[in-house]
């Protein structure tokens, strides 16, 4: 079983996106029983919480219901149950290395490192914005959701 964690600050905007998006594909892909996914947040700030309304319209746009998923924060255990923890920007990323225990460093990369095309590394905030802030999280999600998913068939041989 391959585990992927998604990491944002808060956990109810972009890593939930990315944890429904990679779901919806890795159904799509029938391979729910080689990728177990999850999502988390760098703070405790919404704890228990569902997604952000606007997040959760955005997905249900494409399909992909986010409801059901709820806000927690990133504990000493998710360094070693995940095998891929995948940041949303350079801040995120510093604060898990920051508190990750040193053999676990590799695991953490930026999610967007799997979209080079983009030309971008980190998949913006969109919470203080409007919805297309929304609309183009979602996107650079699919976009990197692809990647992952194919570097993992291949770095893992599924």
């Amino acid at each position: 079983m391959v585990r992927v964690l998604f990491v944002c600050m808060g956990n109810i905007c972009r890593s939930p996106t990315a944890q429904g998006v990679f779901r919806k594909l890795i159904e799509d892909e029938e391979m729910t029983d080689q990728i177990e996914i999850d999502s988390a947040g760098t703070h405790a700030y919404h704890v228990g919480h569902e997604p952000d309304q606007r997040a959760q319209e955005c997905a249900l746009r494409r399909g992909i219901d986010i409801s059901s998923l709820r806000g927690r924060r990133v504990d000493d255990q998710d360094f070693e149950t995940f095998d891929y923890i995948l940041a949303m920007d350079r801040e995120n990323f510093e604060d898990l290395r920051m508190h990750s225990p040193e053999h676990h460093e590799h695991k953490i990369r930026l999610f967007l490192d799997y979209a080079p095309h983009l030309k971008t590394s980190e998949v913006p905030d969109p919470y203080y914005g409007g919805n297309r802030g929304f609309d183009k999280v979602i996107d650079m999600v699919e976009q990197a959701s692809i990647g992952l998913l194919e570097s993992i068939i291949k770095e893992k041989d599924l």
